[in-house]
């Protein structure tokens, strides 16, 4: 069954375009215009799921007959959002304060059926609990993966996995920021099988 619907990830990460390359479907590229600075007040599972949403959208009108992909990720420590980075001294800091907690990753996908208007999401959330992190452990980190434009300052998919104790999630690709398995969820409920699709 050859894929039917145009496929479309509104992202302009790196992780996410890699994650999709793995599900083997055509698919493009578009860069969503959205304004990702959180709402007041807003807790950091519901800034996810609304900013998906919104990438999701953003591009719709550049593509008329499309199943749009959008997708967002915030690390949250004890309710309050963990930023990217940016900088070698903000890691640091932020490192220091994970260290021996259980920081949540919630992962946001959304379909957006640019035909029919339909909106479809899954919010995954992952438990991560890191060991205890020496400041010569976290420098000797950062060196190496620079993981400067990851929420939480962690790059799960390199070194940052032997930061972790364990990590608790029914999806484990939404670590890295585009749930897999919620994902092909929600291809399949629009009609795309992802497996019989494949080309």
């Amino acid at each position: 069954m050859p894929l039917n619907r145009f496929l479309v990830l509104a992202s302009t990460s790196r992780y996410r375009l890699q994650l999709m390359e793995r599900l083997g479907l055509p698919f493009v590229v578009a860069t969503p215009d959205v304004n990702e600075t959180p709402i007041d007040g807003e807790a950091p599972a519901a800034t996810a799921s609304r900013l998906a949403a919104a990438k999701a959208r953003a591009v719709a009108a550049s593509h008329a007959d499309a199943l749009i992909i959008g997708s967002d990720q915030v690390a949250d420590c004890d309710g309050v959002a963990v930023s990217k980075p940016g900088d070698h001294a903000t890691a640091m800091a932020q490192l220091a304060a994970q260290s021996g907690r259980t920081i949540v990753f919630h992962t946001a996908v959304a379909l957006f059926d640019s035909r029919s208007g339909a909106m479809s999401a899954e919010l995954v959330n992952v438990e991560s609990t890191f060991r205890t992190l020496d400041a010569r452990t976290i420098e000797a980190y950062l060196q190496r993966d620079k993981p400067y434009d990851c929420a939480g300052s962690v790059r799960s998919e390199g070194l940052g996995a032997a930061l972790f104790e364990r990590i608790v999630s029914d999806d484990p690709s939404a670590l890295i920021g585009l749930p897999l398995i919620a994902l092909s969820r929600l291809l399949r409920a629009a009609g795309v099988d992802v497996i019989k699709a494949l080309p």
